[in-house]
């Protein structure tokens, strides 16, 4: 019989063991994308980047061609991080590229969040690369999309079968607060729910204006 201990399990993320990589969130990308409907991408692209910045997660911004073909990468994620320069490439898989190790490598962190467009080309080669030298993966898989559901969804299979983990990004927020009594995150953790949790969110405007509700009281 196992015994019961009240802490975390520990896949589960928190802000201090894993970095976020937000890859090829560009126009050009997004205009192909059909598994996922634009507004709704930018949206959980823009939780995603808030909850990140809210818990101060390293975060690694890229982009492809941006200047020369595929454009920059959406304002609801550079607004997010205004002194950040996403790192420019011309690889496909964007951990071939040696700057973005470099930069994993000074953060130090074992765990691996990834997001981004098109998940059968862009998250699927970091995601299989990082999980081939010893990282563990998890993907947000609705802040990411592909050219048919059929592709998205072949995407996440491939990267489930070698270990990867998917998620979706309110699930990465509300994973980062995990208790409503850590007051220090509360009011951002609230604040974006309410901006990009869709139905959720409305559930906090409610109980919050009509009967002025809190989580962790």
């Amino acid at each position: 019989m196992p015994t019961a201990i009240a802490q975390p399990g520990r896949t589960l993320l928190d802000p201090s063991n894993h970095t976020l990589i937000m890859i090829d969130h560009q126009s050009q990308m997004a205009f192909a994308t059909k598994s996922i409907d634009p507004v709704q991408l930018r949206n959980n692209a823009a939780l995603v980047a808030k909850a990140a910045r809210g818990f101060q997660v390293p975060t690694i911004l890229t982009t492809v061609a941006e200047k020369s073909f595929s454009g920059p990468i959406f304002d609801e994620i550079q607004s997010v991080f205004p002194g950040q320069a996403a790192i420019d490439r011309s690889t496909m898989n964007t951990w071939e590229d040696p700057r973005i190790a470099e930069r994993v490598n000074a953060i130090g962190r074992g765990k691996i969040v990834l997001a981004g467009l098109w998940t059968s080309v862009c998250i699927v080669g970091p995601a299989l690369s990082a999980l081939d030298q010893g990282f563990e993966v998890y993907v947000i898989t609705d802040a990411s999309g592909d050219v048919s559901d059929e592709a998205h969804e072949r995407a996440v299979a491939r990267m489930v079968q070698l270990g990867a983990r998917p998620m979706t990004s309110l699930q990465y927020l509300l994973e980062l607060q995990r208790d409503w009594a850590r007051g220090d995150s509360y009011d951002e953790t609230v604040a974006t729910a309410i901006a990009h949790g869709g139905g959720y969110g409305l559930g906090l405007v409610y109980a919050k204006t009509m009967f002025g509700a809190a989580e962790g009281h």
